[in-house]
């Protein structure tokens, strides 16, 4: 959103100091969690945050986040996820394996089919339209689809309101259709108080080193692997059963969900309105194709549909797997497909989208 607010005629920018559209940001996201939260909404402090700052944005707010903050709470969150690898793993890794491997093919077919909707229905060129429709890497996406000629704002915009949809339809589909009724904790994690001092060290011993080990690397979504991986083999070898505390985590998502939506600030609504229309459309088109791979899988390998469903949900990391805590569904299982669907569209994205530009038919 940065390129908007230098576009922007100087009597539209917004006048406040940048630590200060930071902390507006987060004092509304706060409230919107504080508010999910006492009418007991589904995983409200993510949810809460980024409603609220989205409808701010919206409204002509002068939002911000700060990357460096959202940074430090996904580390907070690759250790939660990571404290989910136990021993018992080992029984059913096997079929992880295989939803894995087919999860390619709903990659691709999503993919394709998306943006032929944003480029009959919503005017998008062709380049545009695959970036925008490709369901994961955010800022490989806008940086690959910019470089190869297409609208990094639209791909931006595509990409956010996408995770915000998705994170909003799952949490409350299951609520609904699903039989998950909040108990109102609202929170993911253990007491600080309870949590023993070398356990804390040792969590945040992986957060810290996972972060450096992974950043230098580039990896997709390094941030929250690298703690994630670190957090897992310490709990996978039994060194410590503790999780992050539940203080932590709840101001994690709180930073998680602003972050969402303050990124849609300085973005005019007429634009919004029209990428919020197109996206709701993009978002049942891949929510259908995701049902129509998870149902299958879920009997083939005698898994649960929801654990298959969240999988498979084209959100976010974070969000996906913090749902999947939420509903006590196995995030473990949830967080490694997401990690595999990111990898597999920023490893095949571009090649993917010159060959469909090869085999299309030129006009004479």
């Amino acid at each position: 959103m940065a390129e908007a607010e230098a576009e922007a005629p100087a009597s539209a920018r917004p006048v406040l100091p940048r630590i200060v559209r930071i902390l507006l940001g987060l004092a509304i996201g706060t409230a919107g969690g504080l508010g999910f939260h006492y009418f007991r909404l589904p995983l409200p402090w993510m949810i809460g945050a980024m409603v609220f700052t989205t409808v701010a944005s919206a409204a002509g707010l002068p939002l911000a986040f700060s990357f460096r903050l959202r940074a430090a709470m996904v580390v907070v969150l690759g250790v939660m996820l990571g404290s989910a690898f136990t021993p018992d793993l080992l029984d059913r890794i096997a079929a992880w394996a295989v939803s894995i491997a087919i999860m390619l093919g709903y990659v691709l077919i999503a993919t394709v089919v998306v943006q032929t909707y944003l480029v009959r229905i919503g005017g998008y060129d062709r380049t545009t339209a695959f970036f925008a429709a490709a369901p994961g890497g955010l800022t490989e996406m806008i940086l690959t689809g910019g470089a190869l000629g297409g609208d990094e704002k639209l791909i931006s915009l595509s990409h956010g309101i996408r995770i915000l949809l998705i994170a909003i339809f799952v949490s409350f589909g299951f609520r609904l259709f699903g039989g998950y009724h909040p108990t109102g904790a609202g929170t993911i994690g253990e007491p600080l108080l309870s949590i023993a001092p070398l356990d804390l060290a040792l969590l945040a011993a992986a957060g810290i080193a996972g972060y450096f080990i992974a950043r230098p690397l580039r990896l997709a979504a390094g941030v929250l692997l690298g703690p994630m991986i670190l957090s897992a083999a310490l709990h996978f070898a039994g060194v410590t059963e503790s999780r992050p505390p539940v203080e932590l985590v709840a101001a994690a998502q709180v930073v998680l969900g602003t972050s969402i939506g303050a990124r849609f600030s300085g973005t005019p609504r007429r634009t919004i309105g029209r990428a919020l229309l197109l996206s709701l459309g993009a978002t049942a088109i891949l929510l259908a194709i995701t049902a129509g791979f998870a149902v299958p899988i879920s009997r083939l390998l005698a898994l649960p549909e929801s654990q298959v469903l969240l999988a498979y949900s084209p959100g976010g990391i974070a969000e996906m797997s913090l749902i999947a805590l939420s509903l006590g569904v196995d995030p473990a299982f949830v967080s490694t497909h997401h990690v595999a669907r990111i990898f597999m569209i920023v490893t095949i994205a571009a090649p993917a989208f010159r060959l469909l530009d090869r085999m299309r038919p030129r006009k004479p």
